[in-house]
């Protein structure tokens, strides 16, 4: 068979294949990268809230019972979030509202994270209704992979030349060379999330299928073999014991960390208490421990011991946002996001740089690749200071953009303009952020998110103005 052929005709596929999801997975692949700070984010939100690292049984079933007493309406569950979980705060909730835990076991502030949360459902579902946005977020990592794999057959020269870097001309040896730098640098995380992204939103197909092809079409069966069942319980009514659970935890599994502890169907006569404990050195996100009403315990979930397809699935949380080696882990993953963030932009960028013809493509895509980190920064303002609708905001946002972009003659100066908006908008969030809270804004919360942006606006001013026309 013709190998130039095969290259040419992958070359082929690999491209329009790129040119209709690269959009869409940009926008995916940023907010993603974003997103690994999610616990950081939330923290930043509210700096003011006190913090502490400390598990004080006696203040935490005080909160429960303050947090039951304020909030009588009915819920599916009940909520303790502990310091162990990536953010030093200890948080009751139920299904609808949630409350920091003041050290003496009052309740504090009410949870507001809302920006951290439209970043996260922007990178789950794109911001559309969450049954479908999960599916079409997760194709886009099943077509990923395909992205990942068709470039390798497309490039034979794509390892060989793996440290070449040209830049000058029109750009489009740059953007050559990033793309495929980056592709080849990072394919293994690369992949790595496109099969993981695929799994959380095509995991009911899948469950379907084997189903299907194995239990006679029981979908529970397939899901009780992958999730331990849930302990069924006939018990009087009474205020779950929170308390000894969490004793048993502390004796029983000293090296783990407290995630989260849930009470399952509260009032309810077949209640149960559920704690997720983070097992050291292992992926899985947590061993759960079951308890019935009284804190006696029952069970685990057995996701440390069980079966290899088990932890696997389990496993797929901190692999995917990079939760299992604390802020050294997470880092990476910000590192190599980008160049995954990168390698999605500049795919479109030589698209755009081999066409013959100049049309209101050229116009569009450096105002999304731009637009979209300044309405995700402006967003942030309007949420520091109104209540609105932040995510409609992003996207009206992005439209205006748009729609103003189809004016401009000067690609590059368009561009440039872009860059010193975002810079402005960024340093501009950092003043009033600080002014809002006070010296609360000089706090680790604040700072560990503030200089990384205060850096990123200073080298968008300071670095100087594009050599070429695309992103």
């Amino acid at each position: 068979m013709n190998t130039p052929s095969i290259s040419k005709r992958s070359l082929s596929a690999h491209a329009w294949l790129g040119l209709f999801v690269s959009a869409f997975m940009y926008i995916i692949c940023l907010s993603g990268t974003l997103a690994v700070f999610h616990q950081e984010l939330e923290r930043w939100e509210q700096p003011q809230v006190p913090e502490t690292a400390l598990v004080d049984i006696p203040a935490i079933e005080k909160a429960y019972d303050s947090f039951v007493e304020t909030y009588p309406e009915e819920t599916d569950h009940m909520y303790i979030v502990f310091p162990g979980s990536g953010i030093p705060r200890v948080v009751v909730e139920n299904d609808h509202v949630a409350h920091f835990m003041n050290t003496d076991g009052t309740l504090g502030e009410v949870e507001q994270s809302n920006w951290t949360k439209m970043l996260v459902d922007l990178h789950l579902y794109l911001h559309l209704p969450k049954s479908f946005g999960m599916i079409l977020v997760s194709a886009f990592g099943a077509l990923l992979c395909a992205l990942i794999l068709s470039g390798f057959i497309a490039h034979p020269r794509i390892i060989k030349d793996a440290f070449r870097f040209r830049r000058g001309g029109t750009g489009l040896q740059e953007n050559i060379d990033l793309h495929n730098r980056f592709s080849v640098w990072a394919a293994p995380f690369h992949l790595m999330i496109g099969v993981t992204g695929a799994y959380f939103g095509l995991a009911t197909i899948l469950i379907a299928i084997v189903s299907q092809a194995f239990y006679a079409g029981d979908n529970q069966a397939v899901i009780d073999e992958i999730f331990t069942p849930e302990p069924s319980l006939e018990q009087p009514l009474q205020r779950p014991q929170i308390g000894n659970a969490i004793e048993y935890i502390q004796q029983n599994a000293p090296e783990g960390e407290l995630l989260f502890l849930t009470v399952h169907e509260p009032n309810t006569s077949g209640q149960f208490i559920e704690a997720y404990v983070k097992e050291p050195g292992r992926l899985i996100y947590s061993e759960n421990y079951r308890f019935d009403v009284q804190g006696n315990f029952l069970d685990t979930s057995n996701y440390r011991d069980g079966d290899t397809a088990k932890q696997v699935v389990y496993s797929m949380y901190r692999l995917h946002f990079g939760e299992f080696a604390g802020i050294a882990s997470k880092l990476l993953y910000f590192v190599l996001g980008m160049m995954l963030t990168v390698v999605s932009a500049t795919g479109i960028n030589i698209w755009l740089l081999k066409r013959k013809t100049t049309d209101v493509l050229n116009q569009w895509w450096p105002t999304l690749v731009w637009g979209i980190p300044v309405m995700l920064t402006l967003s942030a303002l309007f949420n520091l200071f109104v209540d609105i609708r932040i995510d409609l905001s992003i996207w009206l946002g992005l439209v205006v953009a748009l729609a103003i972009a189809t004016r401009q003659q000067n690609i590059r100066l368009w561009v440039n303009r872009l860059k010193q908006t975002l810079a402005i908008l960024l340093i501009l969030f950092i003043v009033l952020y600080t002014v809002k809270f006070g010296l609360a804004g000089f706090s680790l919360p604040a700072l560990q998110i503030n200089i990384p942006l205060a850096f990123f606006a200073a080298y968008l001013l300071f670095k100087g103005p594009k050599q070429t026309e695309q992103v």
